[in-house]
């Protein structure tokens, strides 16, 4: 489904990484590990088709991601460090602002919210949540609006151990659906039988 041949990226004027290959299939999980600086949050981008490759191609089914943005964007669910949440809205409401945005509808807004243990909260403005909590409001996104390629950038963050069950448990049933997993992390959630891409020391500026 997923193809990488020959990937090099450079960001600020550095080579960041190159020489990256890889071909994932329906249900397949890859962990991208290593330090920082070291390019993984760059390689999520230029899955996402944000960012264009040094060198090197992403295709989808064949096709490179270049050739179609505006589907790739509709296949793609992006979560990185900034969690995406308006505080002035409750918690119901940012998900069906974002499901609505993502092309969703609300009927599986129920769903989100009670996997991520948030129903409690859904009336609750979102300012007046905790971190833990406002991430577990932008992984709810990854249900409300299913897509095929789910590219999670270090997603455990401000998760405690409950919370994080809960998310590995959405990202088997993600993969039992067929679709696919790439995911930065540094342990802190556990993928079952991932392929491991471990990307190499960061290049001095």
């Amino acid at each position: 489904m997923l193809a990488v041949e020959g990937l090099a990226c450079r960001r600020g004027g550095r080579l960041v990484f190159e020489a990256v290959s890889f071909a994932l299939e329906a249900g397949d999980a890859l962990v991208l590990s290593g330090a920082n600086g070291t390019g993984k949050t760059s390689l999520l981008r230029l899955l996402a088709g944000f960012a264009r490759p040094a060198q090197g191609s992403v295709t989808w089914l064949g096709r490179e991601i270049t050739l179609e943005p505006a589907e790739h964007a509709q296949r793609v669910h992006f979560l990185g460090f900034a969690d995406g949440v308006e505080g002035l809205l409750s918690v119901r409401e940012n998900l069906a602002y974002q499901a609505a945005l993502l092309g969703g509808g609300a009927d599986t807004l129920d769903t989100a919210l009670a996997t991520f243990d948030l129903v409690e909260f859904a009336a609750r403005p979102a300012r007046e949540l905790s971190s833990g909590q406002r991430r577990r409001v932008a992984l709810a996104r990854l249900l409300a609006v299913p897509r095929p390629l789910w590219l999670l950038d270090e997603p455990g963050v401000a998760l405690d151990r409950a919370n994080r069950a809960r998310l590995e448990a959405a990202i088997e049933r993600q993969r039992e659906e067929g679709g696919l997993v790439v995911v930065a992390t540094h342990g802190d959630v556990r993928v079952r039988d991932p392929l491991v891409l471990e990307l190499g020391e960061p290049n001095p500026c």
